[in-house]
């Protein structure tokens, strides 16, 4: 079941993983694990804060990434835009895109040419920051449900894969959805889905329920981006849109120039869900 591609900006609640801090504290504290060498997938860090995608390309091309957002909310929810030259996001003050994500993606004419921890000898006074809204801010309203969120407890990324569903083009800029995937309990597929509709900044409601092969994944197993999936008897795969889309973009656009995150490594907010969710 397919269930649409649009969207549109506001999300999420707060999250009771253990004891709660307070969101700029834990925020911070969060970055600073990072920037001291933190390299391993976000997801479950800071609950209750929002987390995000990058993506920078030059001042020329930020138009038509802009575009390209608008036109594909669901998937590219914009929550900031960073001036050339800006680094540190109002939505994190102190902050640096430079050196506040686990793993960065430094892009030449369209290819991957290298991944590193720290982004500033790359990054150029030209880059124009895009943060994208993550899923993974809506994963503690999940768990809050009961509904288990499986690559956290068997400790991978989460599966992300390319689908055959074409995103609206915007100028020089074009590709197909990334989307992730998370494995439901059958009996609590309607909950995760009234649950992550009221997240639409960070994805919103899933784009796909069951049946991979309608929207071009042919194996499960074998994820694009992220690890293989935990899928346990009962459970249906859920798709949800994911702010991997732009790398895709970036591949098949070739601009000159990009840095992105690594998929499943994101900047980590001190916006709260709350502040987002409709």
């Amino acid at each position: 079941m397919t269930t649409g591609t649009d969207g549109a900006e506001g999300a999420a609640n707060p999250s009771a993983h253990g004891a709660r801090t307070d969101p700029a504290s834990a925020g911070f504290a969060a970055r600073e694990l990072i920037r001291h060498g933190f390299t391993g997938p976000t997801s479950g860090m800071a609950p209750g804060l929002v987390q995000a995608n990058l993506i920078a390309v030059p001042a020329d091309w930020a138009f038509d990434v802009l575009l390209f957002a608008q036109r594909n909310p669901k998937p590219c929810p914009i929550i900031d835009v960073l001036e050339p030259g800006q680094v540190e996001s109002a939505l994190a003050p102190g902050s640096d895109l430079r050196t506040d994500i686990p793993g960065y993606r430094v892009w030449r004419d369209g290819v991957l040419a290298a991944e590193v921890d720290d982004a500033t000898e790359a990054w150029t006074d030209d880059l124009v920051a895009f943060l994208i809204g993550c899923s993974f801010t809506f994963e503690a309203g999940l768990t809050e449900a009961g509904i288990p969120i499986r690559h956290q407890d068997a400790g991978r990324n989460v599966s992300m894969y390319r689908t055959s569903l074409p995103c609206r083009p915007a100028g020089r800029v074009r590709g197909d959805m990334v989307v992730s995937m998370r494995p439901v309990p059958a009996h609590q597929v309607a909950e995760a889905v009234r649950i992550t509709d009221r997240f639409p900044a960070v994805h919103g409601a899933p784009v796909h329920i069951g049946a991979p092969e309608a929207i071009g994944i042919t194996d499960l197993g074998s994820p694009d981006f992220g690890d293989a999936p935990v899928i346990e008897h009962g459970d249906i795969p859920v798709f949800w849109a994911c702010g991997v889309t732009p790398q895709v973009a970036i591949a098949e656009s070739a601009p000159p120039f990009a840095i992105t995150h690594s998929p499943g490594r994101m900047f980590i907010t001190d916006a709260p869900e709350s502040d987002y969710r409709q």
